[in-house]
């Protein structure tokens, strides 16, 4: 792997890495956006949440961001990511950061609920993007614009939210039972 050359001092990638593991960042993507060693890495990361990262890999399919309700929450994320690039003059790491902060503010995850996006997955988002595996469609219905694979025909797209599956929710309501009963 070739590290990127930096001008950034090492205060401020630590400060970066730091940010980035507040929001849930994979060891991985750390590797990738800053320039600290995997051992300082390891340290921090243990440091900061106590406990080792997560193994694994990446996550490496367009799926996951095609169904239903990670499809709005990734259409979220993907057109405040787009709104920043385009007028505001940030990119890379840090429109991403900033993007998903905003994404966060809008979709009020309870204190104990993870978010459907992660930091980790809106990463891979515009990695998909930038790769031209993914990319915006317009609702026929809505005229939101919603992620979509590049490959697919889009001429009749309704998003989903203008044609929700006849599941969607249901997991809440048994959620918000269960709940209720206990």
């Amino acid at each position: 792997m070739i590290k990127k050359k930096s001008v950034v001092s090492e205060a401020e990638q630590i400060r970066l890495a730091i940010e980035l593991i507040q929001y849930g960042a994979r060891l991985q993507l750390l590797e990738l956006e800053t320039t600290l060693s995997r051992e300082r890495l390891l340290k921090l990361y243990k440091e900061l949440k106590g406990v080792s990262p997560p193994k694994g890999m990446l996550p490496f399919s367009t799926d996951w961001f095609l169904t239903w309700q990670p499809n709005i929450h990734s259409s979220i994320f993907m057109n405040t990511h787009r709104y920043l690039t385009e007028h505001a003059a940030i990119t890379g790491i840090a429109a991403i950061l900033k993007a998903y902060q905003l994404y966060l503010e809008q979709v009020h995850p309870a204190h104990d609920e993870e978010p459907v996006l992660s930091l980790t997955r809106a990463w891979t988002l515009v990695r998909f993007f930038d790769s031209k595996m993914l990319k915006f469609t317009s609702c026929k219905k809505c005229g939101g614009h919603f992620v979509a694979n590049s490959l697919d025909l889009h001429n009749d797209y309704v998003c989903g939210l203008c044609h929700m599956p006849s599941r969607a929710g249901k997991t809440q309501k048994v959620k918000e039972a269960a709940l209720a009963a206990a």
